[in-house]
């Protein structure tokens, strides 16, 4: 199987020996998987690749209309590393059961792929020109996504057993940050000191909000299309504050990063529209928008594209 270098080298450099091995597997699992749910042979990997394999696939129709078996459903098939997060992904899709998500097909959590509903036209919430128009739709797909953690008297913990330990703790992601100084010999390196404290001394403020379960990687390459209307992909299913969801909304389009006052004041009319529709406070946004660039960057440090998360940081800490 004809892989990009760029996918095999993420896989590698992610996920180490477990990532290689999966690789050497891949043409394996995707005969399994094709032979258990009966997927046509022309299984095409998406060319987008990043840290699952993904691939268009069909499969005989399961329509009543299409009982002759003639027709055929359009399917995505992924597969990653079995790990926390795709664990995590799974549990979340199975949860949210399509509602404001892609829905959930088959799965099997110990060889790591699941097939999934093709979202049909698929463009990206990215591909829209209008940022007003981008920012609204979004707030539509986060409030049909987001489960307060108690409905109806019932805790969605309880609901949620016992598949409710599998899902990220967002507390678990932001503990990370705990980890600048001693990698800086207690300093900060190139995350500025007055931006990182201004992070901590925020965060139990921010995560003294109600919690959710959320999307958790909710941005313009991850909500789509689709004859459903617009709906989210890949969710990470992370328990947390509802808030954090803006975080990734905010830095993306990734890498679209224009002028430091475009940037301003785009960011100011997103802050405005969230606080239209939602009633956050402005202040509020900003903080969890500040909180995930800084996040974000470290996750990245120092291999990856780190600096376009700090250079976001940095404009968000100078909005009032």
């Amino acid at each position: 199987m004809n892989l990009p270098p760029d996918f095999i080298r993420t896989i590698q450099t992610a996920f180490g020996d477990d990532g290689r091995d999966m690789l050497a597997r891949l043409p394996e699992l995707i005969a399994e998987a094709s032979l258990r749910w009966g997927l046509a042979e022309d299984v095409q990997p998406v060319p987008n690749l990043s840290y699952n394999f993904v691939a268009f696939a069909k499969r005989p129709s399961t329509t009543p209309q299409n009982a002759r078996g003639s027709a055929q459903d359009e399917v995505i098939l992924k597969i990653g590393v079995p790990h926390k997060e795709l664990n995590s992904e799974m549990e979340a899709l199975k949860f949210f059961n399509g509602e404001g998500v892609c829905q959930l097909l088959e799965c099997d959590e110990e060889k790591g792929m699941f097939l999934l509903e093709r979202l049909k036209p698929g463009k990206m919430l990215s591909e829209l020109e209008d940022d007003d128009e981008r920012t609204h739709i979004a707030v539509d797909v986060m409030q049909k996504l987001w489960r307060p953690l108690e409905t109806s008297g019932l805790p969605l913990a309880q609901e949620l057993a016992p598949a409710f330990h599998k899902f990220i703790k967002l507390s678990d992601w932001f503990d990370g940050l705990k980890e600048i100084r001693p990698h800086f010999e207690g300093g900060t390196g190139p995350f500025p000191t007055e931006i990182l404290e201004r992070v901590e001394s925020s965060l139990p403020e921010l995560f003294a909000d109600e919690h959710c379960l959320i999307h958790g990687d909710f941005h313009h390459f991850n909500i789509l299309s689709s004859e459903r209307g617009w709906l989210v992909i890949d969710p990470k299913g992370v328990i947390g504050p509802a808030g954090y969801e803006i975080g990734p909304l905010m830095l993306n389009p990734w890498g679209s990063l224009m002028d430091n006052d475009q940037f301003k004041v785009q960011t100011k009319r997103r802050v405005d529209i969230l606080h239209e529709r939602l009633g956050w406070e402005r202040e509020m946004t900003i903080q969890w928008a500040l909180a995930h660039a800084v996040l974000s960057a470290w996750w990245d440090y120092p291999n990856l594209d780190w600096n376009y998360s700090l250079n976001c940081a940095k404009i968000f800490s100078e909005l009032k």
